[in-house]
């Protein structure tokens, strides 16, 4: 199938008027500002600004939320390079090189590839988003409930299974947010659920106050605990720009590392942590100085940041064509559009091209203006850095209560919220993923609908599964995924074992 390059073109004209452009910039530097902020991140941002959102149209509150979480995954790597300490989950290993780089003296050319290897997997993955999300839209008009269903539970187990160790500490996430979606009146049967005799939950626990309460008043609650850690001490940060030579070792690192970083971006659940993990071991076993990373290797420093901007595009893939999120952060998103209005889903390229293209053209220029951003004003941005958090925190947990409170004008939601908040504090201490209970809370519902409409089309569980080639692949899938760290863990222990036993 063809590129459609009228809408293209027509999408580009309309993201480059004034109004979208300024959305572009606003969230790009919020985006940039919030990454660098150590215990933030993107997620809590959109959760925080989602109240905004709700006066503005369905597209230009997109490419404002867009904005932010790609403008997060530049200034996430500013802390990691500077203090050692990532800004969220996706910046781990900007630290691996970056850090030792500034502690040669090297701050200025770290900072610098860093923006340029974010801006090149940037456009190498809208290049791949122009190319693969009309036919993947195309390709998910074949979906009934029981593709739909096996989906859901496909990317339920995947998001799970890659929780690297904490399997168990996931599934018990996915569980609580399955249990939160089943809260008020099922819509077959008209019957009150758990609701307590609270007309107030009729309509069940609003996903954006679960949202919110973990995202932003959990962290802020965490941040508190260690708002006295030290963070080390900054270096100077010297000549913003790099050399021929460090071009020459970083170009195709960046490159390679673009397509992979869109690629498990794509991926449910996998986002831009996983992806730039990948890209650095990658690159660390293809280097003939693998014994140079670590100790500021440019192109292990290039190599992340590439696949982890590229990672944060591809996410959007499953959100728009199936509303299914690829991550924690387009979880967020997709709640907040659906709450707009819009549905995510395989019409959305044919009902709503102008809007589709619009937004994706947007990143593009938006790749452009931070990459900009990032190196003309990174003095002037390493400043936030030093922002009191006993300044900083009671400023977020002002802005949560007050976008709660505009939601729905409930006190309900007011007690849920804070009810969240511990309990995101608790998984923050214990360690729990929570990407699990947010995507589950926000396709539970639907999950169980599709469920129960394809039962009564198919009779039986096993006739759910093999009602299509597709819901049988699906199957498959998430068998492997849900096997796969188990498998992987006993090979590497019979690995072991025979080194021992030699």
């Amino acid at each position: 199938m063809g590129i459609d390059t009228q809408h293209i073109i027509e999408g580009f004209m309309v993201a480059i008027q004034p109004q979208n452009l300024f959305w572009i910039a606003l969230g790009g530097f919020l985006g940039t500002v919030v990454g660098m902020l150590p215990g933030l991140g993107p997620a809590t941002a959109i959760a925080l600004l989602i109240p905004i959102t709700f006066g503005m149209e369905p597209t230009s509150a997109l490419i404002l939320m867009a904005a932010i979480y790609y403008g997060a995954m530049y200034g996430g790597s500013r802390s990691s390079i500077l203090l050692n300490v990532p800004g969220d989950g996706s910046a781990i290993a900007a630290t691996f090189d970056g850090y030792p780089m500034a502690q040669k003296g090297q701050a200025g050319q770290a900072l610098a590839i860093s923006a340029i290897a974010s801006l090149i997997g940037g456009l190498v993955a809208v290049v791949g988003f122009i190319v693969l999300a009309q036919p993947l839209a195309k390709f998910a008009l074949k979906f009934g409930p029981a593709e739909y269903f096996l989906l859901m539970i496909f990317t339920l187990s995947a998001i799970v299974a890659l929780a690297k160790g904490a399997m168990v500490k996931g599934f018990i996430a996915m569980a609580l947010g399955l249990l939160l979606s089943t809260i008020g009146i099922d819509l077959q049967t008209g019957v009150y659920r758990f609701t307590g005799g609270n007309v107030h939950l009729a309509d069940g626990v609003d996903f954006l106050v679960v949202i919110i309460g973990i995202y932003a008043v959990g962290e802020v609650m965490y941040n508190y605990l260690t708002i006295d850690r030290p963070f080390g001490k900054k270096k100077s940060i010297g000549k913003i720009w790099i050399t021929k030579e460090q071009w020459k070792r970083t170009k195709w690192p960046m490159i390679r590392n673009g397509p992979i970083g869109f690629i498990v971006g794509v991926l449910p659940g996998a986002g831009g942590a996983i992806a730039s993990m990948i890209s650095y071991s990658l690159e660390k076993q293809i280097s003939k100085n693998p014994e140079e990373f670590g100790e500021g290797a440019i192109e292990g420093l290039a190599a992340p940041e590439s696949s982890n901007n590229a990672a944060s595009v591809g996410a959007f893939i499953p959100m728009l064509t199936m509303g299914i999120p690829g991550s924690g952060t387009t979880a967020v998103i997709l709640g907040a559009i659906v709450m707009l209005g819009m549905k995510p889903g395989p019409l959305l390229f044919e009902n709503h091209p102008d809007m589709v293209w619009t937004f994706i053209n947007s990143m593009f220029i938006g790749n452009i203006f931070l990459v900009i951003l990032n190196i003309a004003l990174v003095g002037l941005l390493v400043k936030v850095l030093d922002t009191p958090p006993k300044t900083l925190y009671p400023m977020i947990l002002l802005l949560a209560f007050m976008g709660t409170y505009t939601l729905n004008f409930s006190m309900t939601d007011f007690i849920i919220l804070i009810i969240f908040g511990l309990i995101g504090l608790v998984m923050k201490i214990l360690q729990f993923p929570v990407a699990p209970l947010i995507l589950a809370v926000i396709v539970g519902s639907e999950m169980e609908q599709n469920l129960r409409k394809s039962l009564v089309t198919n009779d039986s569980a096993l006739g759910l599964i093999t009602a299509s080639p597709i819901t049988l692949t699906l199957t498959i899938m998430t068998v492997i995924s849900l096997g796969y760290p188990f498998l992987s863990t006993w090979l590497r222990k019979r690995k072991l074992e025979k080194n021992m036993s030699r």
